[in-house]
């Protein structure tokens, strides 16, 4: 119970966040967006339409045929991330930090925006819009939502392009990119990690120094040669960023000719990242 308050409270907070990124940044030095806040925000500049009622207004036709395709639950926790960036918007719309600088207010707006609406989405929600126009077009046409995204963004940005001008584009570009990034931080979390492939011949030597030494743990599997037909031992590590110099040195010093992968892990859970067991001392 606890934990599903929590949730619709992180859609709340998430959208207050986005709708001052939104006015503080964007529509205090004339910047756009993509999707269907977008389209809001060239409506506002170019009709005087408010924002948040805009932004709603538009809304409103996928919102039956999302809660028909996707479900009630996570339609309601759309309809909130929609009704909240729109009431916000309205109530956040004098908080303005007008610039000179138009590169500055795109980073300062992809970093909010982004913020927010990361948050909305790790909770398990959207804003709406282009994201439950992706899905639909998915569901029948199984079109990747991340091609959708891109091209409904391409035509909201060309539209900026032909009816603002091409530096109101390019500073929106700049903004959208920034937001990317931070909303995948936010949803990785900062507890991303590397994970650490290492075949070698004196496997057991290295093994023993990553679990003396840095206190990991170590998985062994079972691997062949594709070359050579010789059956091997592969190390497979799970480390903090941090620590994938100190488990380099420890195999350059025992097997210079170690065989090493180092790969991203966007999220790690469990023991010595997420759960420390308790002392037995």
């Amino acid at each position: 119970m606890l934990r599903n308050a929590w949730k619709w409270l992180s859609i709340l907070v998430g959208a207050l966040i986005y709708a001052l990124g939104l006015n503080a940044f964007l529509v205090a030095n004339h910047l756009a967006e993509g999707g269907f806040v977008g389209i809001s925000l060239l409506l506002l500049y170019k009709l005087k339409w408010p924002l948040g009622l805009t932004f709603f207004i538009l809304n409103l036709p996928l919102l039956v045929p999302g809660w028909k395709l996707f479900g009630r639950l996570f339609i309601l926790q759309t309809t909130l991330g929609v009704l909240a960036v729109s009431v916000f918007s309205s109530l956040t719309a004098r908080l303005q930090v007008p610039t000179h600088d138009p590169l500055l207010a795109a980073l300062y707006a992809g970093v909010v925006t982004g913020l927010g609406l990361g948050i909305i989405f790790r909770a398990g929600a959207t804003t709406g819009g282009s994201d439950i126009i992706a899905r639909i077009i998915h569901h029948y046409f199984r079109v990747s939502m991340g091609r959708t995204l891109f091209v409904i963004d391409v035509c909201v940005i060309g539209l900026v392009l032909v009816i603002i001008g091409r530096e109101t584009a390019m500073y929106s570009l700049v903004a959208l990119f920034v937001a990317s990034r931070v909303i995948d931080f936010v949803l990785e979390g900062v507890r991303s990690g590397r994970a650490v492939t290492i075949i070698s011949d004196r496997h057991e030597e290295i093994v023993q120094c990553i679990h003396e030494r840095l206190e990991r743990g170590t998985t062994l599997l079972q691997a062949k040669g594709g070359y050579t037909g010789a059956e091997k031992q592969v190390v497979y590590c799970v480390v903090p960023r941090t620590e994938v110099p100190r488990v380099q040195n420890i195999v350059s010093g025992i097997d210079p000719y170690a065989f090493v992968v180092v790969s991203a892990v966007h999220e790690v859970l469990g023991e010595g990242f997420t759960y420390n067991p308790p002392s037995t001392g």
